[in-house]
């Protein structure tokens, strides 16, 4: 939070139609800066996440085609143990990665979702529309071809890849092309591919999921119980939502479904509300800042006054008080998941032997994974963009074009991380799962270029100071730009 609302502006986290709200007189770019800050940081993680991901995916090739690629594939075959010796939880080091850290990667891809359905971006019918429909176009088009293209063969199980998108290398290409992205169109890519999550998500939970085990599912439905429970009581702490999640994964990891859909049921029950509204800790915060000039002791030392030591510590317990537990615990997770867990998930997943790719290349797999990423991403998120805005049911966002959205589509059909994951559920330890990385890979380096490319041939957006503020009539229903 940068400083605090001026007097006589409402709290954001109240309705401006609330009986006594006061109508919000701040400039509206001064607002618009602010709605668009929590994005601006979530996309600068996401750029220098996604840096990270490249090198680490350029990592992994290199060291499982070098002379110690033996050590690389043996490594992940490491069996690690945890729990009493009696009944010891072992898993090898990669499922230890895809099973339990990838946990809190869902983790944060749930509280994402639930913040965008609540108060983001997704949280407006009108707003939400484009996004949600060309996130549906850029799943079922993709589907479809890959399924066309290995109907009734081995690889059939595989068309759940090429429905995800990777937001870290999206933003991180459009991170690079500056100011020629205007703001509304990274916010439009930010909010498909979350959807493009749940989808993910949802495709996992439903099709990727093995024999079920009914008495773990109990164990877990208790823990989920709990976990609704503890949000209906307003718990504001987030221990008790942690150490049940994580029973609530262990439950899942022995029931059969895919141990991640614990994040985001975790993540869903996670409370959004905070102990007092802005205004209260706007009012508190400001008597504090007046005690702690008080207690001055003259030598500007915090250390020799016991006056500001206190007011430090109420001025703690304030900040935690007004902030959400989901904020808390989404901040605490983004620079974890972007730096160390989804660098770590490419490690061990995206190395592959490269000797006869040419053949794996054009397996029905590969293909039906490089076609789905390339083609049916593009077509499917720019053709469903246009027939939402051509029947009134959306509007492109404020200094998007055609030519600009058509670009962003083709950064869709960056899959990776997702579609790595998903490729992993659908053929295990098999020569269809590194054909399915071969093509997962290939497609998504030609996406990235073909997008980058089609966007660096736009002229540049109008920078703040140029771009003129719509009338308050203007641009109903476009996403906010500043």
């Amino acid at each position: 939070m940068r400083g605090h609302p001026p007097s006589g502006v409402a709290s954001p986290m109240s309705s401006p139609s609330s009986p006594g709200a006061v109508p919000d007189r701040a400039p509206r770019p001064r607002i618009i800066s602010r709605v668009l800050l929590p994005f601006a940081e979530f996309a600068r993680i996401g750029s220098l996440g996604g840096v990270v991901l490249l090198i680490v995916t350029a990592l992994a090739l290199a060291w499982s085609n070098s002379p110690w690629a033996d050590s690389y594939f043996h490594l992940w075959e490491t069996m690690i143990s945890i729990g009493g010796v009696a009944a010891p939880l072992s898993l090898s080091l990669h499922h230890w990665i895809n099973d339990a850290l990838m946990v809190v990667f869902f983790l944060l891809v749930g509280l994402e979702i639930k913040r965008e359905f609540l108060v983001g971006e997704l949280a407006s019918a009108r707003q939400a529309a484009l996004p949600i429909v060309a996130a549906v176009g850029g799943m079922i088009v993709p589907a479809a071809l890959y399924s066309l293209l290995n109907r009734g063969g081995p690889g059939v199980a595989g068309w759940g890849i090429p429905m995800a998108t990777d937001i870290a290398f999206a933003l991180g290409i459009l991170a690079l092309l500056g100011s020629r992205v205007p703001i509304g169109l990274k916010v439009f890519l930010a909010a498909l591919a979350i959807v493009d999550d749940l989808g993910a998500v949802l495709v996992i939970a439903l099709f990727y999921t093995a024999s079920i085990a009914w008495g773990a599912v109990a164990g877990a439905a208790v823990c989920l119980g709990i976990l609704v429970t503890l949000n209906l009581r307003r718990v504001g702490a987030l221990t008790p939502y942690l150490l049940v999640g994580i029973a609530l994964w262990y439950f899942l990891l022995r029931s059969g479904i895919h141990s991640t859909i614990a994040g985001v049921l975790l993540a869903l029950t996670i409370p959004t509300s905070s102990r007092i509204n802005a205004a209260e800790f706007s009012a508190r915060a400001r008597a504090l800042v007046d005690e702690f000039d008080r207690t001055e002791t003259g030598d500007l030392l915090v250390i020799t006054s016991k006056g500001q030591q206190e007011v430090l510590h109420q001025l703690d317990v304030a900040v935690s008080a007004v902030n959400a537990p989901l904020l808390k615990l989404e901040h605490s997770l983004h620079n974890v998941v972007s730096f160390a867990i989804m660098p770590l998930f490419a490690l061990a997943n995206a190395g592959v032997r490269l000797e006869g790719v040419g053949n794996a290349l054009v397996s029905p797999v590969a293909l039906g994974v490089g076609i789905g990423l390339v083609v049916g991403k593009s077509l499917g998120i720019t053709a469903f963009s246009a027939l939402a805005v051509k029947l009134g049911v959306a509007a492109l966002p404020t200094g998007v074009t055609w030519r600009t959205l058509h670009g962003a589509a083709w950064l869709g059909g960056i899959g990776f991380t997702m579609s790595l994951f998903i490729a992993g559920l659908a053929f295990g330890e098999s020569a269809l799962l590194d054909a399915a990385k071969i093509g997962v890979l290939a497609a998504s380096i030609v996406a990235g270029v073909v997008g980058y490319t089609l966007l660096r041939r736009t002229p540049a957006a109008p920078s703040r100071n140029e771009e003129a503020m719509p009338d308050e009539g203007e641009g109903e229903g476009a996403l906010p730009t500043p």
